[in-house]
């Protein structure tokens, strides 16, 4: 893995203590599958702008921007005059508040960094984290970046610091716009449903668990392009009829027992793993003890 490249050096206010560190992405772009526009001869396009009304392309270097305060009318702001209005740019973090770890909705969560110690930031630093995890609380602060403020959320971890960019309140929608109806529903049904959570319960969230089947499936197309082979679209699975009425309740009860054979799928295919783990003499007389008593192999699986 390549060496991480820090974007920035800020300076955390902390009460009367500062704090520098250095900004990281927390994300890699570069893992998305990317396609370019090309041309029917295969060679690149180039974007241009074009004037609606002479048709004539117009260079960047000639735009100003405009804002439409009524339709097809704008104000316009010359390159100087947008400059003046962009924050002043500056390397210090201030903390606003503590709140709860929890206190903030994920919705309002944007674009995430890491934060680690600069030179003699490592004991504050250090402070800062112990004393977030301790409290359970995160901070909140300010942060002036390319001529913009943001709010952010600097939460702690066993690992460091997570400087968590969040969106304004005017950004986000609320839920209640979509007047979503509350539909009742039974004892039975909701007994069902917690029936079901409790199987799929988890602790917490593992990444590496899970697999991007999709960017998977365009990398291998991608392979067998390269190769000369022709790519063929698979067969478009049949939906439901929107007219099939289906039994909630029966489907609950679906749901439990198709949940329940998967679990004891997983189980036979995790023995299974672990037995070819084994050394090749005691391999073989797992094999054969399972081979003479059929019946004692669910038991020791109950027993994980």
């Amino acid at each position: 893995m390549a060496t991480a490249r820090s974007i920035a050096s800020l300076s955390l206010s902390f009460g009367l203590v500062s704090i520098p560190v250095r900004l990281y992405s927390a994300t890699e772009s570069s893992a998305t599958v990317r396609f370019n526009m090309l041309a029917p001869d295969g060679s690149r396009v180039e974007q241009q702008y074009v004037s609606k009304t002479t048709g004539k392309k117009v260079e960047r270097a000639e735009m100003n921007k405009g804002y439409e305060f009524e339709k097809g009318k704008f104000v316009v702001f010359t390159p100087d005059e947008l400059k003046a209005l962009e924050e002043s740019p500056s390397h210090l973090v201030e903390i606003h508040a503590f709140v709860p770890d929890k206190a903030i909705d994920p919705i309002y969560y944007d674009r995430a960094y890491f934060i680690a110690p600069d030179k003699r930031g490592g004991k504050p630093y250090s402070l800062l984290q112990r004393a977030l995890l301790a409290s359970s609380r995160c901070a909140l602060a300010s942060w002036n970046n390319k001529g913009k403020t943001y709010m952010v959320q600097i939460r702690a971890t066993g690992d460091g610091l997570v400087f968590q960019q969040l969106l304004w309140g005017a950004e986000v929608r609320s839920l209640k716009d979509l007047d979503i109806e509350q539909v009742p529903v039974s004892d039975g049904e909701l007994k069902l449903a917690l029936q079901i959570i409790a199987q799929g319960e988890s602790d917490h969230y593992d990444p590496d668990q899970y697999e991007n089947v999709e960017q998977k499936r365009v990398l291998a197309a991608i392979d067998a392009k390269i190769e000369g082979q022709q790519i063929v679209a698979p067969a478009e699975e049949t939906a439901p009829s929107g007219g099939q009425v289906i039994d909630l309740m029966d489907a609950l009860r679906a749901s439990l027992t198709r949940n329940s054979k998967q679990k004891a799928s997983a189980g036979k295919t995790a023995s299974a793993a672990e037995v070819s783990r084994l050394p090749a003499t005691k391999r073989a007389r797992t094999v054969k003890r399972a081979e003479a008593s059929p019946s004692a192999a669910p038991a020791k699986r109950a027993r994980k």
